[in-house]
Formats: structure tokens, C-alpha cells, sequence
């Protein structure tokens, strides 16, 4: 791993060099905002539905730039946005399973990054949240809330999930983890198929935890491979193993990303929507792309020194097809990536994006570039 670093060492600090100095003029005008997609080249802000999943994408950007940087503007922006979260979060009726989203790219990254005892309380808070979703007959966290779900879960929550493992070692509580490892035990069992395709939604009995249905989803049918469903699943595996140390999460994420890879490999390593998607379907996720690179590289950091090369040569070849053909680099936009794509049938919603950007996709570019530099500064 340490000579594929150092080859592709003049990639990785070009990129984020690009990312910094792109962020840098970004951030003078969003601000404490909370950004979701851009239009006509400007990034909006969802403050007016500050419980939205998405809202603290952009903090954790902040943070990764202020780690980088120590621009004291970055830690201002991400902290008053962290604030602002405070009235969803002991608002309590509009919070969700995404609260691990929310509450660890804000307050999470921050405790870690400052030591401030207030944010550690917010993280907490929001653990106790996601742990009191889990339906104890069923063995698995709900997901969304209103009737009619009362039994659905999604791929989506394995990235929730290591808030528990963290309020976990925080608290010296085991209660957070067993939480965690029940809903990965889950997922593992009903949501990863045998190729390593993934279902988005698993609807259980509540009662039983017995399978009723598994809906399409954000893909493009039942049983088809809805892309960023199986970035989540890849890098949500990883984590859980990298908190746990239980090899069966390790292999699962090796399962999926080996799947993901070979599907990848016939399109450029710029993922579609779904992979099963009609052949014509014009529908690209580069979100999927970075998020599974984080994924990726994860899993090259766990295992023997004989495998790392092929999650971490994956990992590169779809951050360089992502940087050539999905990013924007002048300021014509203010997003780093475009091509992505929030699910494959439109709604009705505002959140409804084809082939746009998506702070979540932004968001893991930044980390993936990010995890590859740590790497290269331990090894090199």
C-alpha cells in the first residue's frame, strides 16, 4: 500500500489542493448555511427544514477543512450550524434514524476536533435517540416515522449506527453497542443477498421480525442494486467492523465492494444510479462513487497486507473517474461534484435530483481524500 501512495501522491495533494482552495472561496458566501444541491450553479439552504438528513453534510466539510487548514472561520461556520440543529433535536417530534448522519459530522466532529463538552452532550443526546428506535422484537432500528412503516428498515442506518459504537466507548456503556450490533446482525442477515447486491428496504413484522416485503426503494425496482444502497452497505460494514472487531462485518464489506467493483469496472467508475437499471436509462450517482471509496479504503486499512492494493487501486481508479468526469473545479458551480443522482424514479419532492450535485456527494469526495492523506502521512 505504501508504494501505491506514493505513485499516486502527486493525484491525491493536486485534488486536494483543489478541494481547499474551491472550498475556501464556497464557504465565504454558504457560511453557517446548510446546503442539499445547487441551482443555476449556487448552492440553496434548507434552514427552513432543518431536520432534513442532509443538513450537517456541509459541516463535516467545515470540519475537514478546518483539521487541514485551522481557519478559525471553518470552525465558526460548523459550529453555528451545529447550533442552529439544536432546536430539531430537542424538538424531538421531527427526528429520525438519520440522526447518526446528523449529529456525527456536526457535534462528533467537533468534541473530537475541539474537546467542547457541550458537543459530546449533543452526540449523546442524539445516541439515545437511535437507540430508543430500536424495535427489540424485531432486532433492527426503525426507520422514517409516521404509519405504515411501522416495520421498515433501510441499508441506509448501517451509517447511523456507529453513533451507538461511538456513544458506546464514550459512555463505557455497553448498551449502545449491543444496540448497534443487533441492527448490523440485521442487516447482514436479510438485507446482503448472496452476489453482494443489497436491498434498500427490509419491511418486517414489528412484532416478529419475520419479512413481509421488500420494496424498491430509492433503486429502480424490488431486487434490483440501487448504487448508493450498496456504498452505504460497503462502508457501513467497515465501520462496524472497525468498531467491533467481528470479521463476519469485515467479510460482508468485502462481499459487497467485490460486487460493486465488478459492476463499476463496465462503466467508467462512475456508478449509475442502479446497476440494474434499463441500459438506456441516462441516470448517474457519483455520491455512490465517493461514498464507496471511503468504504474502500477503510477495508484496505483492515486487511493483510497481500489484499490492500485491491480495495485501495479500486478506490483511486473511482476518485480519478470521479475528479475527471463528475468534478467542477471552476466557480462556475458551487459544488466539487455533479452527476449524482438522489433516486432513480422523481417524486415530487424538492430534494428530487437527476444528474445534479449533492452535498452528500461533495461531502465524501472531501473524506476520501482526506483518509488517503492520513494514510500517506503515517506511511510514508
Amino acid at each position: 500500500m505504501k508504494e501505491l501512495l506514493r505513485e499516486n501522491g502527486p493525484f491525491i495533494e493536486e485534488t486536494w489542493k483543489r478541494i481547499t482552495d474551491k472550498v475556501k472561496v464556497t464557504s465565504a458566501r454558504i457560511k453557517d448555511g446548510m446546503p442539499y444541491t445547487t441551482h443555476d450553479g449556487v448552492y440553496d439552504d434548507w434552514q427552513d427544514e432543518a431536520s432534513w438528513w442532509t443538513n450537517t453534510f456541509w459541516t463535516g466539510m467545515l470540519w475537514h477543512m478546518y483539521e487541514a487548514t485551522k481557519d478559525e472561520a471553518y470552525k465558526q461556520y460548523a459550529q453555528s450550524i451545529e447550533e442552529k440543529m439544536d432546536a430539531v433535536l430537542h424538538g424531538y417530534d421531527e427526528l429520525h434514524h438519520d440522526v447518526g448522519f446528523m449529529w456525527l459530522l456536526s457535534s462528533v466532529m467537533n468534541y473530537e476536533a475541539t474537546g467542547e463538552q457541550k458537543a459530546k452532550q449533543r452526540a449523546m443526546l442524539a445516541a439515545n435517540v437511535l437507540a430508543a428506535r430500536m424495535n427489540i422484537a424485531g432486532g433492527y432500528i426503525r426507520a422514517w416515522n409516521g404509519d405504515g412503516n411501522e416495520g421498515w428498515a433501510i441499508i441506509d442506518c448501517m451509517m447511523n449506527i456507529p453513533l451507538l459504537f461511538w456513544a458506546s466507548k464514550q459512555s463505557k456503556d455497553e448498551r449502545f453497542k449491543q444496540v448497534g450490533i443487533l441492527h448490523a446482525d440485521k442487516t447482514l442477515r436479510h438485507f446482503v443477498r448472496e452476489d453482494g447486491s443489497v436491498n434498500h428496504i427490509v419491511a418486517f413484522d414489528p412484532h416478529s421480525g419475520e419479512v413481509l416485503d421488500i420494496p424498491g426503494g430509492q433503486g429502480y425496482v424490488s431486487g434490483s442494486s440501487w448504487t448508493r444502497g450498496q456504498s452505504w452497505a460497503i462502508y457501513g460494514f467497515a465501520q462496524a467492523y472497525n468498531w467491533t472487531g467481528k470479521s463476519e462485518y469485515l467479510n460482508a464489506a468485502k462481499r459487497i465492494s467485490h460486487y460493486f467493483i465488478a459492476n463499476l469496472a463496465l462503466t467508467g467508475y462512475v456508478p449509475p444510479c442502479d446497476f440494474r437499471q434499463p441500459s438506456d436509462a441516462p441516470l448517474f450517482d457519483s455520491s455512490a462513487g465517493a461514498i464507496a471509496a471511503c468504504g474502500l479504503i477503510e477495508i484496505a486499512k483492515a486487511v493483510p497486507e497481500a489484499e490492500q492494493s485491491l480495495y485501495l487501486q479500486a478506490a483511486l481508479a473511482i476518485l480519478k473517474a470521479l475528479a475527471e468526469k463528475c468534478a467542477v473545479w471552476d466557480l462556475s458551480d458551487e459544488c466539487l461534484l455533479t452527476n449524482g443522482t438522489s433516486a432513480f424514479h422523481r417524486g415530487n419532492h424538492r430534494a428530487d435530483v437527476d444528474n445534479g450535485a449533492l452535498i452528500y456527494g461533495d461531502y465524501y469526495f472531501v473524506e476520501a481524500f482526506a483518509k488517503l492523506r492520513a494514510i500517506t502521512g503515517e506511511q510514508l
